[in-house]
């Protein structure tokens, strides 16, 4: 019998066994509502090859080429005509593995690669191979972290990196826990000191009680009025404190601010500062606000979403003088240390038990007190959620493999790079800063040769502000790079470069100028 018989001869023996099995099942098969419930439904072979073969097209066309910059940042189409390219209907019967896998390259094909050296569009980018491999083992365990006999590697994890991160801030001890978003832990914060200053309201809601105030700069994160909207406090009741020109909160404005507050007989119980403000990258003076909480018995946050990685830098952590006195600090690893969306954990310097006792709710199903393990463990209900994503484990996994010295290179590096695009900007002609910046956001007006001799009247301003949106459009539909703009404070539209990712070189700072200059020069 030659080679080719004996096979074929085996792999109709083996079919053959596999009917046999399958009339065996249907024989002895148990029955409910019409369904039969022997043996698994689902194919596990062809699962775990579909996994194989779409793992070598994450491969091949994300994780190779995150740092090829011959490759497009975006491949752009307009809404309708992406939607017809991806075929996004739901059809009652699935589809093949074949066609899942063209599905697969399509959406890589189609979405925005943020691990793309040019990619510098928002407060995260680029790619962390020992992050990724962490969301990896998280997808496939598919763990929720509330409890110890569920979660035990996991919440370990969280707390362990929660103490390095409290060690950082300079506290010697405190609370915290990890949450979707900054915008959360923001909210999150301004409820605990809420029930800090009353702690009724858990219980007994708003009604009966006073017209609480927040203070917060003019320059705060969006999510500052959203947490206000959301608790019930409104909108109204945020004093906007006014900042200075290089976006920083004005101590003096905010006591005055207080005071006003006290006056309408309101009551003053929370101000959120940021470190790290999200256009112009700019940083609160803490010590002065924090004297002023002092004096007044309000609860200082900081919000460090997007600066407070500069704490693991000996020589930028100046940026966030006094953060040691804050109450509550937001920190988002996510960005500048590239942890992997979403990596946020809000810090508490209270290590009373105030977070757990301001969240709890006590679920029988889930917290039972007479468990056989230190019940302490069961960290989840100092959370609003329930089920909660193992996002510290991504943050430890690059943490353990960098170690504090690589990730304060990230940022010392990120920063050089700044400083090397600013001192390009000033040589240049066309290219003017709008200031000097004090982290890793440059913020810059590129001016055409028709506009650069006219005097700076209303209508230069005018037909300056219509030049970044035609660049960026002109960029995108390139998929040369992506760079944000925005108009801010009274200030036409200008770009706001980010810079993060170890990626980028200097190569890419003189190709972002030479690039707009290109894309701009005929407008």
């Amino acid at each position: 019998m030659s080679g080719d018989a004996g096979c074929k001869g085996g792999m109709e023996e083996a079919e053959t066994v596999n009917e046999r099995e399958t009339l065996q099942r249907k024989k002895n098969a148990i029955l409910v509502d019409g369904v039969i419930l022997n043996g698994p439904v689902a194919d596990s072979k062809a699962g775990e090859k579909f996994v194989e073969e779409a793992s070598k097209i994450i491969m091949e066309e994300v994780i190779k080429k995150a740092a090829d910059v011959t490759e497009k940042v975006c491949e752009w189409q307009p809404p309708e005509k992406l939607k017809a390219l991806l075929d996004l209907d739901l059809k009652d019967t699935g589809e093949t593995h074949q066609r899942l896998l063209q599905l697969c390259q399509d959406v890589i094909r189609f979405s925005v690669k943020t691990n793309h050296p040019r990619f510098f569009n928002q407060l995260y980018a680029g790619i962390d191979y020992y992050s990724l491999v962490a969301r990896f083992i998280t997808e496939a365990l598919n763990p929720s972290v509330y409890t110890y006999e569920v979660s035990p590697v996991f919440l370990l994890v969280e707390e362990a990196v929660l103490k390095k991160m409290i060690e950082f801030i300079g506290w010697e001890e405190g609370d915290g826990i990890f949450n979707p978003g900054g915008s959360v832990s923001n909210m999150y914060a301004m409820n605990l000191a809420r029930y800090k200053y009353c702690p009724d309201i858990k219980e007994k809601g708003l009604s009966g009680m006073p017209r609480l105030v927040v203070f917060t700069s003019e320059e705060c994160h969006y999510s500052v009025k959203k947490a206000a909207s959301f608790l019930g406090i409104g909108t109204q009741n945020i004093y906007f404190i006014k900042s200075d020109e290089r976006g920083k909160m004005i101590p003096e404005e905010l006591e005055k601010q207080v005071q006003r507050a006290r006056k309408e007989g309101a009551a003053p119980f929370f101000v959120s500062a940021t470190s790290g403000t999200t256009v112009l990258g700019a940083f609160d003076p803490l010590d002065e606000i924090a004297d002023i909480c002092e004096r007044y018995d309000l609860w200082l946050h900081v919000d460090a979403s997007w600066g407070g990685s500069a704490l693991l830098s000996r020589k930028h952590r100046k940026l966030l003088h006094g953060v040691h006195r804050a109450n509550s600090v937001a920190w988002n690893p996510h960005k500048m240390l590239m942890a992997g969306i979403q990596c946020c954990a809000l810090l508490v310097k209270d290590s009373s038990g105030l977070l757990k006792r301001c969240y709890s709710a006590k679920a029988s199903y889930l917290f039972q007190q007479d468990k056989f393990y230190d019940v302490n463990y069961d960290t989840g209900d100092k959370s609003i959620q329930c089920s909660r994503r193992a996002d510290a484990f991504k943050f430890w996994m690059t943490w353990k493999a960098l170690g504090t010295a690589g990730l304060e290179e990230r940022v010392n590096r990120a920063l050089a790079l700044a400083r090397y695009l600013v001192d390009e900007i000033k040589k240049r002609d066309g290219f003017q800063l709008l200031l000097e910046p004090e982290y890793a956001n440059i913020c810059f007006w590129y001016i055409p040769p028709r506009l650069r001799n006219m005097e700076r009247g209303p209508e230069f301003w005018e037909q300056l502000h219509q030049v970044a949106p035609i660049i960026k459009e002109r960029m995108m539909k390139k998929g040369s790079m992506m760079l944000g703009y925005q108009p801010h404070c009274g200030k036409v539209n200008f770009f706001r470069q980010v810079i993060i990712s170890p990626q980028v070189s200097r190569e890419d700072m003189d190709f972002l100028l030479d690039e707009i200059n290109l894309l701009g020069q005929d407008l």
